[in-house]
């Protein structure tokens, strides 16, 4: 055979060969329904979830009906559980609630054993195994995150309600707000009068509860501050009632907590707060009640502002889940969505935060 039709014979059979391998492939994907766009996507997927394995879970469930005794998957039994000291209105008047209408579902808040209650004791009670679930009042830590992995399983924050923080000072202090600047400049020390910001010549008290006491204090450390730590002029107290009848006893105090713990209290004033100079948002909403006035009347939450985000010190309020496929993840989901029902975020509302959905 020539030179010639021997090329011609390799032509005609590479020709033939693309041609069974490309009828082949197309057969395949039209009988098996293979979407090949779909499996592209789903590698990329899998790879990118891989990637965030250290990152905290920030899921927002889906509740399984509107009260209470519609939601699914609740368990059995008598289960403890703990955490931020923020939460404590939601314990006293909507976990007794979520208990009668799921007389299965019993819990019982623990406190932890030679620590201050709050948000970061609550996570460390939780990765230690000796609570089902946590309340936290900040978003879980990345050293929380490797403590638990460590252990052999993830931590899973669900937000279940909006929080602020509001700053209460003396109910005669004339003043007409701060802003975010000058109240971490008070806190740091390089304010330490009140006619530095506009008040009257007054020396300022500042108090606080220690970093170790909870989630409110982290945040305000954290957000506020920028880690700097607190002047040595600013005094410690063990609760947020010993600190407002401090500042109520104090003519230049200032302190700052949880907005439904501050807004509604007739000793104190809460103080408008703002970005910048001049345009501050008050956590109540307006009129103020003066103090005269109350209890007869109390400041209610400003909770348009809390949820525009226009008020500049808001948070959520998270469950915080153990990942591990047993009986504590299955708890803190249901009790997640226990008040992510329409009837848990109307309780939460009743109690003076602001519901997230």
């Amino acid at each position: 055979m020539s030179q010639k039709n021997e090329t011609l014979v390799l032509a005609i059979s590479l020709l033939t060969t693309i041609l069974l391998i490309g009828g082949g492939f197309w057969f395949f994907t039209q009988k098996s329904n293979v979407d090949l766009n779909n499996v592209i996507n789903s590698q990329s997927n899998n790879n990118s979830n891989s990637s965030n394995q250290s990152q905290p879970q920030n899921t927002s469930t889906q509740p399984q009906g509107t009260t209470f005794a519609t939601v699914k998957n609740v368990p059995t039994g008598s289960f403890n559980y703990g955490g931020s000291t923020s939460w404590a209105p939601i314990r006293l008047a909507i976990d007794p609630v979520i208990q009668t209408a799921r007389l299965e579902f019993r819990l019982r808040y623990v406190q932890p054993n030679n620590a201050t209650p709050g948000s970061g004791t609550g996570i460390q009670s939780l990765i230690d195994g000796q609570i089902a679930f946590a309340q936290s009042s900040r978003p879980i830590l990345d050293e929380e995150l490797s403590r638990a992995q460590k252990r052999g399983f993830r931590l899973n924050q669900i937000p279940v309600a909006i929080d602020g923080l509001a700053v209460a000072v003396n109910p005669n202090l004339n003043i007409p707000g701060l802003t975010i600047d000058q109240l971490k400049s008070i806190y740091t020390g390089k304010i330490n009068n009140w006619n530095q910001v506009g008040g009257p010549n007054l020396p300022i008290k500042a108090f606080t509860r220690r970093v170790s006491d909870g989630g409110t204090v982290e945040l305000f450390v954290q957000d506020i501050l920028g880690g700097q730590a607190f002047s040595s002029q600013v005094e410690f107290v063990s609760t947020t009632t010993q600190a407002l009848k401090k500042v109520a006893d104090s003519p230049g105090g200032i302190y700052y907590a949880s907005a439904p713990e501050v807004v509604p209290q007739c000793s104190i004033r809460p103080l408008p707060l703002g970005r910048t100079a001049g345009e501050y948002i008050p956590p109540y909403q307006e009129p103020l009640i003066l103090p005269n006035q109350c209890p007869e009347k109390r400041n209610q939450l400003n909770i348009q502002a809390f949820q525009s985000g226009k008020y500049p010190i808001t948070r959520n309020l998270f469950v915080v889940v153990k990942q591990n496929g047993q009986t504590e993840e299955q708890v803190g989901v249901a009790y997640a969505n226990l008040l992510l029902t329409e009837q848990g975020q109307e309780l939460i509302t009743q109690t003076g935060f602001v519901k997230i959905r």
